[in-house]
């Protein structure tokens, strides 16, 4: 399922095998009798877990509200604003980018960048952890002085970034760094590559921790990245 989600942000599946495979084949009513249905052009990327996987870290609950509910939503909006247009058949990584460079597109933008934000950070996250594989601490340690420095730079991007918005490792050149976003943004405008990331708007972590930005980052941190993925990113940036 990971390894399936990291191929739809990465564009190496077409849109029709990713609908075949998520979606399925859709049915509605018609005054005829029954018929296909327009499936979505971008849908809902499934969670690569169980939605209790991640507890005690993040509830259950947290995730039916935060993926079925925030994300399914802005699926839906991205795809309301696509229908119809040439953007329609583009993979999401572009729409985000061409988006991002037109201030007339800001609706458009937030939606789509928030689709593919939400389905990096699932990815980003694996019930557990896992260690960090030695040919990325070589890179930490270069850039951090060691996973220590990295997860103090990290949390303090999640707990100081004002109001909604993300904390990113990202690769730039040859290292490694820490930066934040507001809102929707994403360092794909920046021409970066990101490797993991922690949510920190509110709706990923009130349910759980009311006001306990930082506790939340911290517990992520130390119980649910997932390193093997941040690897995958690495060797592609």
């Amino acid at each position: 399922m990971k390894n399936r989600c990291n191929e739809i942000l990465t564009g190496k599946i077409t849109r029709r095998q990713a609908l075949l495979g998520t979606a399925g084949v859709l049915l509605a009513a018609s005054g005829a009798g029954l018929r296909p249905a327009r499936a979505a052009a971008h849908p809902l990327p499934p969670l690569p877990y169980p939605k209790d996987a991640l507890e005690p870290v993040i509830s259950a609950r947290t995730l039916e509200f935060h993926h079925g509910k925030h994300h399914q939503g802005y699926v839906n909006n991205l795809n309301n604003l696509i229908a119809g247009t040439p953007l329609e058949g583009l993979p999401l990584e572009q729409i985000v980018t061409r988006s991002a460079k037109n201030s007339g597109q800001a609706g458009l933008f937030n939606n789509a960048a928030q689709v593919w934000n939400h389905t990096f950070f699932w990815n980003s996250l694996k019930p557990g952890g896992c260690a960090l594989p030695a040919e990325l601490a070589d890179a930490v340690s270069r850039s951090f002085g060691g996973l220590d420095g990295l997860k103090k730079e990290l949390g303090q991007a999640a707990a100081s970034q004002f109001g909604s918005g993300w904390a990113w490792l990202v690769k730039e050149g040859g290292r490694l760094k820490v930066t934040k976003t507001a809102n929707a943004h994403t360092p794909l405008e920046e021409g970066v590559t990101p490797l993991l990331t922690i949510d920190v708007w509110e709706h990923a972590y009130y349910l759980d921790y009311q006001n306990r930005r930082a506790d939340y980052a911290a517990a992520v941190m130390d119980k649910l990245l997932n390193w093997e993925f941040a690897l995958e990113n690495f060797r592609r940036g």
